[in-house]
């Protein structure tokens, strides 16, 4: 297959593109950073800067699209909230654009979403089918995938990744908690009861392959089958480094830090891949535990 893939240097797609090389497929992709893609893939992809003066993707047989600005690395001020938004609705509209404007269109758009679409629930368990709570993360969401569907076709199906929290070896949540943990600072956040929606890497990357070869349309929770409170997954991370996983972080400290945005850590989903379980995908990694003793291996 020819894929065009956005994101590519993002976490999701800095393994996701080795895995299609490894298939023989051909990679094209498209980034603001041709150098960054060079530094890791090297002349293994094609690189192209931007879709401006692309007029249609003949030529292309599927789409993977994974980009946008990350979500929790800046705090929610009325102009990052729209940066947000523009990173991911404007390559998203551009790109069902030039799916519609193709004789010969491509087969799949497998587009980004996020298990945010549905907002915080609390301890409602939430298939595909959950009518979402109308928070700023759903509006970002729901938009988005709107835009996605207007590829959709008798020749274009659309798969849209409500994706869960991606735990990979580097970068990521884990990234960003490993040190503080192996210092013995870990621990749970807030009340630690809210669910947290993981998924590990590798089952992340064969679920996208899986909707690339099946014939799948629609929404898909692309999150472990065992979603687990944030107090269970603090001690598991904590146990996995052997360190104590003790000093809970107040709820009050959280979104004095991160304002509008403590939500991402201090709600949360128990979201299940309903869909994708149904449609025959077997999850590798189930266990928290497991997982995170492979990703720290």
């Amino acid at each position: 297959m020819k894929i065009l893939i956005t994101g590519g240097t993002g976490l999701i797609g800095r393994h996701l593109i080795p895995r299609l090389l490894e298939l023989s497929h051909t990679v094209t992709v498209v980034t603001r950073s041709p150098e960054k893609a060079r530094q890791h893939f090297g002349t293994r992809v094609e690189i192209w800067k931007g879709l401006e003066e692309r007029r249609s993707l003949e030529g292309i047989d599927a789409v993977i699209n994974l980009a946008g600005e990350p979500i929790a690395d800046k705090r929610w001020t009325d102009a990052q909230k729209q940066r947000l938004c523009e990173s991911r609705w404007r390559i998203t509209e551009k790109l069902s654009a030039l799916i519609q404007a193709s004789e010969t269109p491509p087969d799949v758009l497998i587009s980004g979403s996020a298990a945010g679409y549905y907002g915080d629930l609390g301890e409602v368990v939430v298939t595909e089918e959950e009518p979402p709570h109308n928070e700023f993360t759903h509006k970002l969401c729901a938009k988005w995938e709107q835009l996605a569907c207007t590829a959709q076709s008798d020749r274009t199906r659309v798969c849209l990744l409500r994706t869960g929290v991606v735990l990979a070896p580097q970068g990521g949540i884990l990234g960003k908690m490993i040190p503080p943990f192996k210092l013995g600072l870990g621990g749970p956040i807030g009340n630690g009861r809210q669910y947290l929606a993981w998924i590990h890497i590798d089952d992340m990357v064969n679920g996208i392959l899986w909707l690339l070869e099946k014939p799948l349309r629609g929404p898909f929770n692309m999150v472990s089958p065992y979603p687990v409170h944030n107090e269970q997954f603090a001690h598991a991370l904590g146990h996995a480094l052997k360190r104590p996983a003790i000093l809970r972080v107040p709820a009050t400290a959280i979104r004095l830090l991160m304002g509008e945005s403590s939500v991402l850590v201090l709600g949360g989903q128990r979201a299940l891949p309903k869909r994708l379980e149904e449609s025959g995908f077997v999850f590798r990694w189930y266990d928290l535990d497991g997982a995170l003793e492979d990703l720290l291996a």
